[in-house]
Order: structure tokens, then C-alpha cells, then sequence
């Protein structure tokens, strides 16, 4: 069950964050909304509506939340940016995954959310220099402080974790 709810493993920051690392997980930000319409465009309201994993979220509301997460990935990006080590708002994910958009919607427009939300997140983020990537924002629900370094890290992880809970889906079920 571990690995069908982690596929490509738990997230672990490296210990610095190197221009290298740092370019990859930007490439990963910038790509992803291409690499996951090209994994769900052709599934149909059934496959879409298929979990990952026993007791797991949909394809359809995965691709939902990460619209939802996504966004607020960019706006506590541009906070810490504009403030001084502001605290950003937690979100209940479980929640917003129950509701009907997330549920019920078509996926094309997440998909179009995440195509805008990744261009500009993508483009900010090659903007940065490593003084602005060390800017921070608190994060309430980790009760501590982030760097852009570590949100960016992470937020490419976030992007490999949901892929692969699609990809490993369709390689499961023979959906190729």
C-alpha cells in the first residue's frame, strides 16, 4: 500500500540546494502540466473516475487537486517574495478533494489552471537569484519557516508524486 500511495517515495530536501538541483526542479515545474495532459486527455468519465489506490483520491479529482495546490504553491511564492516571512494559509486538501467541482468536473479546466499557474510559477521562478530563492514564508501546519529553495523542491516532487500515481494506475490496469 506504501508504494501505491508513494510511488516515487516521501519527499527529502537535500541538504543544499545546488543551482543544478535547483534548475531540475524547475524543469519539472515547467513541464508537468504538458507531461499530465498527455496521461489523462484520452481517458474516459470511468478511468477518470478510477482511484489510484484503495481508499485514494481519483484520477479526476488528483488532477483537481493540483490545480488547488498548485495555485496556492504560486501565490505563497509571490507572498514570500513581496513580504517579510509572511505566514500563508493552510488549506484542508481532503476537503476540497470531497467537494463537487473536484469530484465531478471535467478535468480540462485544472488542466488549463495548471498550463497559466506553471507557465508564470515557472517563469518567476527562473527569475530568482539564490538571495531570493533563500526569502521564507511560514508554514502554520509545519510550524516552521520555508525557503523558496525548499518549497520549489518540493513542489517538484508534489508534481512526480501525482503523476506516477497516474502513470502507475495505467501500467496496473493495462489503460496504455
Amino acid at each position: 500500500m506504501e508504494d501505491l500511495k508513494f510511488p516515487v517515495g516521501h519527499y527529502i530536501a537535500p541538504k543544499e540546494f545546488t543551482k543544478e538541483i535547483l534548475t531540475t526542479a524547475i524543469s519539472v515545474i515547467e513541464q508537468f502540466p504538458g507531461k499530465l495532459k498527455k496521461e489523462v486527455l484520452s481517458l474516459t468519465d470511468e478511468q477518470l473516475d478510477t482511484p489510484y489506490r484503495p481508499e485514494g483520491w481519483a484520477v479526476r479529482q488528483v488532477v483537481h487537486h493540483c490545480a488547488d495546490s498548485h495555485m496556492n504553491a504560486f501565490i505563497r511564492i509571490k507572498l514570500a517574495l513581496t513580504e517579510n516571512n509572511p505566514t500563508i494559509k493552510p488549506y484542508m486538501q481532503a476537503l476540497w478533494a470531497d467537494l463537487a467541482d473536484t469530484k465531478n468536473l471535467a478535468i480540462q479546466p485544472s488542466l488549463q489552471i495548471l498550463e497559466g499557474v506553471h507557465l508564470r510559477w515557472a517563469f518567476v521562478l527562473k527569475s530568482l537569484s539564490n538571495q531570493d530563492f533563500n526569502r521564507t514564508f511560514v508554514h502554520p501546519e509545519k510550524g516552521k519557516k520555508l525557503s523558496l529553495h525548499e518549497s520549489t523542491g518540493s513542489y517538484a516532487w508534489h508534481c512526480n508524486h501525482h503523476l506516477a500515481h497516474i502513470t502507475e494506475l495505467k501500467k496496473r490496469k493495462n489503460w496504455e
